[in-house]
Formats: structure tokens, C-alpha cells, sequence
């Protein structure tokens, strides 16, 4: 398993950032260790990458990991440079794309997979309906600030499928978002800092581990990342 500790200082340095005043030791559940155990502090670092004058929303942020949540091992954040399937399947992982999605103001398409997603476990015929009149508002109405974007036949088999909703209502929006985001969004992810950042580190601890050949694999994928079979399971 990777050293958090180290992983979280080494982020910290090659991101050019420090510890902040009076923190006693670096955040375990960030990145980069500019600050206290706060993710929603190291935003502002991170959003800063995104170039001159872009800041992080306002509101809530996700923690990146849980309370009695494993931190991602070293061959599981290799992975997600290799396959867009492998990093929507990492809980840890979605968290940092969502982080970077956010930066690219385009956050609303894993809210709205993450969404189906809860919606597919929902077994309450009432809850299931209520669910996906919000879904509905807000990610398919063209008034809705977070609407995806969608074709115009996908589109239509939702209308169709919100006469009865389903826990499977939204599965070809589904798809085509996530198709959208392993085309559109994924390869500029796996070349981020960020992910850099995060590629450069679990190369460096595997080396000093024996496993320099699947550090050199992460940076593989993050060049060009390996194509993996479409699915929103």
C-alpha cells in the first residue's frame, strides 16, 4: 500500500505548495498538504492549475476519502491512467476526476452518472419516481443550469421513459455521458497535474519498492491512455 505520509509530502513539493501555518503534520486526505484534513481547502490549490483566474465553486466539496475508507493503493492509482473503466470503479478515484471536472466547469456529467448510479440501487417504486423527477430537473431540462448534453434520440427515450420511471430510465443518457467524458474529458485528466503529479509519486514509491515497471505503465497510460470496453456499471 502506498505511504500516504510521504505520498502527501512528495504531492506537496512537486505541486510547489507547503504546509500551512500552524499545521502540525500533512493532510492524510489530500493531495497536495497545503493545509489541515480538509479537501475542500486543497481546492485551491489545485483549482489554481486550471490557469489565470480560475477558482473552485462555492459550496460543499466531497472529502476524498471517508471516514474508515482504504486509501487507494499504488497499483490502484496507476490504474486509472491505464483505463477510464478502472477509474470510474475506484471510489477514490471518481474523486479526483470529479475534482477535475470541476475545474473544467464540467462536474454536472459524473454528478449525473453518480446519480443514475443511486438510482439503479433503488428498489422503492415512490422513491424510484422521485429520484427521477430530479434527475429529470436536473441534468436532462434544458432549464436546468446542469443540464448534460445529450442527442436528440437519446433525449427522446428519456421523455418516453419518464411516463413510468425505472431505476433503468436513464441508462442510454447514461452511457452517452459516460462515453463523453472517457472521449472528451479522460485524456486530459490522465495528462493533468494532477494526475501527474500522482503518477510521477506512485512511480517513484514503486521503485523504491521493486515495482518500477508498473510505475513506467502509469505513465504510459498517462500518454496515451488504453482504450476499455464503455460501460456505466
Amino acid at each position: 500500500m502506498v505511504n500516504i505520509g510521504n505520498m502527501c509530502s512528495l504531492a506537496a513539493l512537486a505541486r510547489g505548495c507547503r504546509p500551512a501555518a500552524g499545521a502540525d503534520k500533512p493532510c492524510c486526505l489530500c493531495w497536495c498538504c497545503c493545509c489541515s484534513c480538509s479537501w475542500a481547502k486543497c481546492l485551491a490549490v489545485r483549482g489554481s492549475e486550471g490557469g489565470p483566474g480560475k477558482k473552485p465553486p462555492a459550496g460543499p466539496q466531497e472529502p476524498l476519502l471517508n471516514e474508515g475508507d482504504a486509501p487507494p493503493t499504488l497499483e490502484e492509482i496507476q490504474s486509472w491512467g491505464q483505463s477510464f473503466d478502472r477509474l470510474m470503479r475506484s471510489a477514490a478515484g471518481r474523486k479526483v476526476f470529479r475534482d477535475f471536472l470541476r475545474g473544467e466547469y464540467s462536474e454536472e456529467n459524473i454528478m449525473f452518472w453518480l446519480a443514475c448510479e443511486e438510482l439503479k440501487r433503488e428498489t422503492d417504486p415512490d422513491a424510484v419516481e422521485e429520484k427521477a423527477r430530479f434527475i429529470y430537473e436536473d441534468y436532462i431540462s434544458i432549464l436546468s443550469p446542469k443540464e448534460v448534453s445529450l442527442d436528440s434520440r437519446v433525449r427522446e427515450v428519456v421523455n418516453r421513459n419518464m411516463v413510468e420511471p425505472t431505476p433503468h430510465t436513464f441508462d442510454e443518457a447514461q452511457l452517452q455521458i459516460y462515453t463523453l467524458m472517457h472521449r472528451d474529458s479522460y485524456p486530459r485528466f490522465v495528462n493533468s497535474p494532477l494526475y501527474k503529479a500522482l503518477a510521477r509519486l506512485s512511480s517513484a514509491e514503486g521503485g523504491a519498492g521493486g515495482a518500477g515497471g508498473a510505475g513506467s505503465a502509469a505513465a504510459a497510460g498517462a500518454t496515451a491512455p488504453a482504450s476499455a470496453a464503455v460501460s456505466p456499471q
